[in-house]
């Protein structure tokens, strides 16, 4: 079986790990025309939101394809779920020394390291797509990692900027997120591209509408639907490539009992002027019946009767407690679509 995921990061990196448990793993780099040797029958492609993407200090990080990297490669601090396990922070001090900003952003020793390799790739010519590739020949993670593109397709944020809320200023994902924690008046998302003034959408990066066009499931993992799967399917070609591809596209709700599994998806689902709750998040991807994204919905027991229009849905255990248990919601999210 060819699967595919759209991801984002702490999430996202949960539900592979049971992709890999479930279906094995993918060597990476995977070459269509040379399989690498021990290659399995199944293949697991992750497409990852690149919308957190920033600049920080003179180095690009990519925060969404660092977790999952180095949570599939047993690199990850498992306390945090984000960052190098047994990490250091003497470039961090240094630089708050010198009153270097953003001061509110904390780069670890081991993580700069992965930001200075990319960030010298990147100066060299080469795109995401093989700095990644790249970078998980290190961390050999079991899935095939893909940028969702190799453009610039950063999210920034609406805000207020004085008490009153009349004059508005945008600022990139990480700063609303890190340092207002969410907690200002919001206005909109919007992602910014790579043309002049920020203009131009990003095109899906190498091998993505394939692993879509040509997978035989697709699942949304239970993510932030606005700011990671909301970003994925907002660069150009993808929604499409869902929306056409033979593969059943199946979501997984990151909403359990009006609560997010993780995180302030709330919030970002409140300031687009949703409720958080599965069904919800369910009509926001929508069926394909219906000029949507999705076949299949899962939600949790908690939420057991929830309807979305045109939709089967199913009430499972949806904690991501170990791979195992997320395994178990992947054959219940194929056994919804008639694949198991």
């Amino acid at each position: 079986m060819k699967v595919t995921v759209l991801v984002g990061g702490v999430g996202g990196a949960r539900f592979l790990l049971g992709a890999r448990e479930r279906f094995g793993s993918t060597p990476f780099p995977a070459r269509e025309s040379a399989p690498a040797s021990g290659a399995g029958p199944h293949s697991v492609t992750a497409v990852v939101n690149v919308g957190d993407d920033a600049w920080m200090h003179g180095v690009r990080i990519c925060p969404d394809l660092d977790t999952c990297m180095y949570t599939l490669g047993g690199g990850i601090d498992t306390e945090r779920s984000w960052g190098r396990a047994d990490e250091t922070w003497h470039a961090k001090e240094e630089l708050a020394a010198y009153g270097a900003d953003p001061d509110w952003f904390g780069l670890g020793d081991r993580d700069l390291a992965t930001h200075l390799i990319r960030t010298r790739m990147l100066a060299s010519g080469y795109p995401l797509s093989d700095v990644t590739a790249a970078l998980c020949n290190r961390w050999q993670p079991g899935v095939r990692l893909l940028p969702a593109s190799d453009t610039r397709h950063e999210t920034h944020v609406v805000i207020a900027d004085d008490e009153a809320g009349t004059n508005k200023r945008a600022v990139h994902f990480e700063e609303w997120w890190v340092r207002y924690r969410a907690d200002v008046p919001t206005f909109g998302f919007a992602q910014v591209g790579s043309g002049p003034e920020g203009v131009g959408k990003a095109e899906a990066g190498p091998g993505v509408l394939d692993a879509i066009t040509t997978a035989d499931v697709v699942f949304i993992a239970p993510s932030n639907p606005v700011v990671s799967v909301g970003a994925i399917l907002s660069v150009g070609g993808i929604r499409a490539a869902l929306r056409t591809t033979d593969a059943k596209v199946v979501g997984i709700s990151p909403v359990i009992g009006g609560a997010p599994l993780r995180g302030m998806a709330d919030r970002c689902l409140e300031v687009i002027g949703l409720p958080t709750t599965a069904a919800a998040v369910g009509e926001y991807y929508g069926a394909r019946s219906a000029n949507g994204v999705l076949d299949g919905w899962l939600v949790a027991e908690e939420d057991a009767g929830v309807a979305v229009e045109g939709l089967p849905v199913a009430a499972v255990p949806l904690l991501m407690t170990s791979p195992k248990h997320t395994a178990a919601m992947i054959d219940a999210g194929l056994a919804l679509v008639g694949l198991a």
